[in-house]
C-alpha cells in the first residue's frame, strides 16, 4: 500500500526533534510498503531552514522513505501571527504538492499543527482514499490553557476544525491513553492507540559517553540532562531554579540541550542568576542522542503544571529509559503511572523546583540507586514500548483501515 503523509513538523534521524515517524515509515517500507512523506523545509524545533534555500519543492528518499519538503514561511519562531502564517503556508503548499502524488491508498494527516489536517482530509477526499486523523498533542486545548491563544473568534474557530477533523476522520490515532477521551467527547467516531515509544536499537547501554563529556567540559560532574524543545509549555525556568538551589554541590551539572523560542531567554536567566552549574548545548540529530544520554547520570523530563499536560505520553521519558538513564518526572498523569509501574525513576510535583533539586541530589548522592532505576526502565520499556513491536502493530491498523 502507498501511504501519504502530511506533516510539517517531521524530524528526519540526522536532524534535531521527534523522529517517530521516520523511524514508523522505515518499518513499513521494510514490510514492503510505499510511504511518501510531505514535510516543511523549516526545523520545527528551531525554527531555521534546513538549507540555504527554501525551494517550492525538493525530494530526497532516506531509507526507502520519500520525503518531499515543500515551500514554508521560515519566520516560525518570531511570534504568533508569524507562526500562523508558517502553519498556512504549508498547507496551501503541501495541498499542491500532495495533488500530483499518484496511487495513493491512505492520507495520513497529523496534528500539531491542526490546520494540515484539513490538507490530509481534502486530499483524502479528492483521491477517494481513507483518511487516517492522527493527534500527538490535544490543539488548540493545550494552547487555550497555556495562555498562547487568547483571541475568542480563534478559538472557536479551532476548536470547530478540531472537531470537524475528529468526526470525519476514517480513523483518529493518539499516542497517549490520556487522549482518548478528549477525542471522542468531540466527535471522534473510531479511535486507535498507538503509544509513543523508542527503538532500544538505537541506545547501547554499555555506550561510554566519555567523548561527549570531554567535548563539552562535564568530565567528573553529575549530569543532570534535559534534551527537547525550549518553549513555553516545558517549563525549564522551573530546572533553573533546581539548579540555584544546587549551586553548592560542585559536583553536580544540570545540562540542557535542545533548541525553540525560550531558550536565549533562559540562557540570560542563568547568566543573571550566575549558575555556574548550568550548561547549554545546541541541538544534535537523534543519531547522535544516544552518545548525549549515554554521558548522563539522570534525564529530566518536565512540563508546565496545568491539567492537560497530565493527559501526555512524551517522547523524550521512552529515550531516556531506551538508554538506561533514571527519570527525574515532572509531569502528572498517565505518563507518571508508566514511571511507577516501572520503577524507572522519580516522579516529583510539577512546578515545584524544590522537589527536583531534590531528586537530583537523591541521585547524585547514591549512584547505584539510578542504575538500578535505569535498568528497570529499560527492560519495562523492551516489554511494552518498543518501537519496532509497535511499528506492526501501526501496519495491521493500516491495512485493515484501507481494506
Amino acid at each position: 500500500m502507498h501511504i501519504l503523509i502530511i506533516h510539517q513538523a517531521f524530524a528526519a534521524l540526522d536532524e534535531p526533534g521527534g523522529t517517530r515517524h521516520h523511524e514508523l515509515a522505515r518499518y513499513l517500507v521494510q514490510q514492503g510498503h510505499q510511504v511518501t512523506i510531505i514535510a516543511s523545509p523549516v526545523s520545527y524545533l528551531t525554527g531555521t531552514a534546513l538549507s540555504s534555500s527554501i525551494p517550492w519543492k525538493s525530494q530526497q528518499v532516506l531509507d526507502g522513505v520519500t520525503i518531499l519538503r515543500t515551500y514554508t514561511y521560515p519566520a516560525l519562531h518570531r511570534s504568533f501571527v508569524h507562526r500562523i502564517f508558517s502553519f498556512f503556508s504549508f498547507m496551501f503548499s503541501s495541498f499542491s504538492v500532495g495533488l500530483g502524488i499518484r496511487g495513493v491508498d491512505l492520507v495520513w494527516g497529523t496534528s500539531p499543527p491542526i490546520f494540515q489536517g484539513m490538507t490530509a482530509w481534502i486530499l483524502a477526499r479528492l483521491k477517494r482514499v481513507s483518511f487516517l486523523f492522527e493527534v500527538r498533542d490535544l490543539w488548540p486545548a493545550f494552547a487555550i490553557q497555556v495562555g498562547v491563544l487568547r483571541n475568542p473568534l480563534l478559538i472557536r474557530a479551532s476548536e470547530w476544525l478540531e472537531q470537524f477533523l475528529y468526526h470525519h476522520a476514517d480513523e483518529v490515532l493518539v499516542n497517549s491513553p490520556g487522549f482518548i477521551p478528549h477525542v471522542q467527547q468531540r466527535g471522534a467516531r473510531r479511535v486507535a492507540l498507538l503509544p509513543n515509544g523508542a527503538d532500544p536499537r538505537m541506545f547501547d547501554t554499555k555506550l561510554d559517553g566519555a567523548t561527549f563529556r570531554k567535548r563539552n567540559g562535564l568530565e567528573g560532574k553529575f549530569i543532570a540532562l534535559y534534551a527537547g524543545a525550549h518553549g513555553m509549555s516545558n517549563d525549564l525556568e522551573v530546572v533553573l531554579q533546581a539548579a540555584h538551589l544546587l549551586r553548592e554541590h560542585k559536583e553536580i551539572t544540570v545540562v540542557f540541550l535542545g533548541d525553540g523560542k525560550d531558550k536565549p531567554a533562559l540562557q540570560a536567566r542563568a547568566r543573571t542568576m550566575a549558575l555556574e552549574n548550568t550548561v547549554f548545548l545546541p541541538p544534535i540529530p537523534k543519531t547522535e542522542i544516544p552518545a548525549a544520554l549515554a554521558s548522563s547520570d539522570a534525564c529530566i523530563a518536565i512540563l508546565k503544571p496545568i491539567p492537560l499536560y497530565a493527559t501526555v505520553y512524551p517522547n523524550k521519558v521512552f529515550d531516556y529509559m531506551a538508554a538506561g538513564k533514571p527519570v527525574i518526572l515532572a509531569i502528572g498523569g498517565v505518563i507518571r503511572e508508566v514511571i511507577e509501574s516501572a520503577g524507572a525513576g522519580i516522579p516529583v510535583e510539577p512546578g515545584d523546583p524544590q522537589a527536583l533539586a531534590t531528586a537530583i541530589l537523591h541521585l547524585a548522592s547514591d549512584r547505584r540507586v539510578g542504575l538500578e532505576m535505569g535498568r528497570k526502565g529499560r527492560k519495562y520499556m523492551e516489554e511494552h514500548f518498543d518501537r519496532a513491536t509497535l511499528a506492526r502493530r501501526l501496519a495491521e491498523l493500516l491495512a485493515d483501515l484501507v481494506s
